[in-house]
């Protein structure tokens, strides 16, 4: 699972189940939540934006969480897979991030009269997206591309102390954020009508994400890895099938 070249070759066939589940996943989640779930007798229609705002949320920690995991690995056991994906996952990151700030402050507006206060989860959120944006600007302000690693995993490891953070500011701290509605030990305080196509919304979600980072992941191999053997046998290889193809069709 180390090897760029073995992660290539073995991952092409989990792309298009990968893509099927995530798309399949978010669609029937989507029309369920929006469309079919009940009216909440408090926030009337406006709480559906949680369909969007939990999953988001949920992925834009779990992926720090990879990414500094990954940049771990990469410091300690100098796995050349491990500095791509840490790479990739900073872009994809930032974006549910961004999408999580959006939506969160959409949903503020009917809920609190505001959209943006500067409360202990939001705030903690905001940090998230700029640690996000640290890592990508870090990878473009170095011209060596191992001193930008190096910069971009430290950032990422210092800054995965701001995760628990993110998800206990809600018990720390007098807030305006509702606590957790999904708990791993408690049961849940959502209807079971509401919380079920949530739950399938953030699997969806988490498949979505893991489809970008694979997708990524590859592009950013062949990049890296475009001076080598094995990458230029593949890049002939489909050149050939192309050529054979319109041959065919001519």
């Amino acid at each position: 699972m180390g090897s760029p070249r073995w992660f290539y070759s073995s991952s092409e066939k989990w792309v298009p189940w990968l893509a099927f589940v995530a798309i399949g996943t978010l669609i029937v989640g989507a029309v369920w939540g929006l469309a079919f779930a009940p009216v909440d007798f408090k926030q009337g229609n406006s709480y559906r934006i949680i369909f969007v705002h939990v999953p988001t949320s949920a992925v834009a920690m779990a992926g720090y969480m990879i990414m500094a995991t990954a940049a771990a690995i990469s410091l300690i056991w100098k796995m050349k897979l491990a500095q791509v994906v840490m790479k990739c996952c900073a872009p994809i990151g930032a974006g549910m991030t961004l999408i999580s700030l959006i939506s969160g402050s959409l949903w503020g507006k009917p809920t609190w009269g505001t959209y943006w206060i500067w409360d202990a989860r939001l705030t903690s959120m905001l940090i998230l997206f700029f640690l996000y944006l640290g890592v990508l600007a870090l990878y473009e302000a170095f011209e060596d591309s191992e001193s930008a690693f190096k910069a971009g995993a430290v950032l990422s490891l210092v800054g995965s102390v701001n995760i628990p953070i993110i998800y206990w500011s809600v018990e720390w701290w007098n807030s305006l954020h509702q606590p957790a509605t999904i708990k791993f030990t408690e049961e849940s305080t959502m209807h079971s009508d509401m919380l079920q196509p949530l739950l399938l919304m953030i699997a969806g979600f988490y498949c979505f994400y893991a489809l970008l980072l694979l997708v990524y992941t590859r592009s950013e191999i062949l990049f890296r890895e475009r001076n080598t053997q094995w990458v230029k046998a593949i890049v002939a290889k489909k050149c050939n099938d192309n050529f054979t193809d319109k041959s065919l069709q001519s």
